[in-house]
């Protein structure tokens, strides 16, 4: 049998019927399904078991909490009991936040998220972040780790750079990562899945460019094919 690939494939889906087909069909080629803010604001704790399923699919709870350590805590603990393996929290918290959901949910993975993918370089500087998207992602990737974060959230364009600060005993997870040709819709610094693999990402997060064709099972296994060939060389 062959070893799902290492993508998270993001169930942005209208409703909870929607999610659990697309969880099925993609979970024979994936190791990880991820479920977002609106489809948890909807349906709550149940739209976990029903992505789940049977397979045992790993799920991605990508919830970004950014509070005060104490509502993070309680938020954390709150989410574990439904055993997500990666619950994402923003490094923009802090270390005592991060620290607090690590320490609240010990049996998840705790994975901070440094820049959103759909920031560019002017936007950042917008709201008072100075210089190239890679400094400030490296800067929060080490606060983050070294509060006891076990996985990281960036764009593959920073992969290569934080894979140097942290090494490699942390989990690198990058979204905006698009198939060649694709449109890159709202993420504004994207890499090929191929690309984002040979740079030291392990889990790639693609959402559109397979739930958004005719067929995401038969998309989520083309793409799952095209990374062990890059694997292979």
């Amino acid at each position: 049998m062959t070893t799902p690939a290492p993508i998270a494939v993001a169930l942005d889906a209208p409703d909870l019927e929607t999610a659990a087909r697309w969880a099925s069909l993609v979970t024979p080629h994936v190791s990880t399904v991820k479920v977002g803010l609106e489809l948890y604001l909807r349906y709550g704790p149940d739209v976990i078991a029903s992505v789940r399923g049977a397979s045992g699919v790993h799920v991605f709870l990508d919830l970004k909490l950014h509070d005060i350590p104490n509502t993070v805590a309680a938020a954390a603990r709150a989410v574990s009991r439904l055993k997500p393996a990666i619950l994402t929290v923003h490094a923009a918290g802090g270390p005592a936040m991060i620290q607090a959901a690590v320490e609240a949910a010990p049996n998840t993975q705790i994975a901070a998220v440094t820049l959103l993918t759909s920031l560019s370089e002017a936007d950042l500087a917008a709201i008072g972040i100075q210089g190239p998207p890679d400094d400030a992602v490296r800067r929060m990737a080490a606060v983050a780790v070294g509060a006891g974060a076990q996985a990281l959230v960036c764009s593959p364009r920073e992969v290569a750079a934080v894979r140097a600060e942290v090494g490699p005993g942390i989990t690198l997870i990058t979204p905006g990562v698009r198939p060649a040709g694709a449109d890159t819709q709202d993420q504004a610094r994207v890499a090929t899945p191929e690309d984002a693999l040979s740079h030291g990402a392990d889990l790639l997060v693609i959402g559109r460019p397979i739930t958004g064709s005719a067929d995401p099972g038969a998309a989520a296994a083309g793409i799952a094919a095209a990374l062990r060939r890059v694997s292979l060389t």
